[in-house]
């Protein structure tokens, strides 16, 4: 009878360890796909949030920051004429260049004169030349471009 009980011992053990086996199974591969759902939810949710462009400035916040904006033309030798609007064309042109990623490594100044804006400094191509007055042009209120950049390989 002794002889029987420990095969009966042995059989329960291994079934036990089988069963705890696929226990620990079971709980690894739920733990596992928690997770991954999990991670699978917010990469789905950061999709959703691509990078936004930089929007640049509103009429409203120049108005209220026209003072910041005027001296910091002055302090960077930058000419804002006496138009009516020529300093919000000013920084409307500056944000819309800055916003522009194919033209970060370029040093482009801005001034304007009566509505008209005046590019000077410098771009790595002909094409960022070209997109340069093309985004100044776009600016809402400017009456011409004069586009003095110069084409220096970097």
């Amino acid at each position: 009878m002794r002889y029987k009980f420990a095969e009966i011992t042995t059989v329960a053990a291994l079934v036990v360890s089988f069963t705890g086996c696929d226990t620990a199974n079971y709980n690894t591969n739920a733990n596992a796909n928690r997770v991954a759902n999990s991670n699978a939810a917010v990469v789905n949710a950061n999709a959703n949030l691509a990078p936004t462009p930089r929007r640049g400035v509103t009429r409203e916040e120049y108005e209220r920051d026209r003072a910041r904006h005027t001296r910091e033309a002055k302090e960077s030798g930058r000419t804002i004429g006496s138009g009516v609007n020529d300093g919000w064309l000013w920084v409307k042109t500056k944000y819309d260049l800055a916003a522009a990623d194919d033209l970060r490594d370029s040093t482009i100044n801005v001034d304007v004169d009566n509505d008209v804006v005046t590019l000077t400094g410098t771009v790595a191509t002909a094409a960022q030349k070209a997109q340069a007055e093309k985004i100044a042009k776009a600016v809402e209120g400017v009456k011409s471009v004069k586009n003095m950049l110069k084409v220096t390989a970097s």
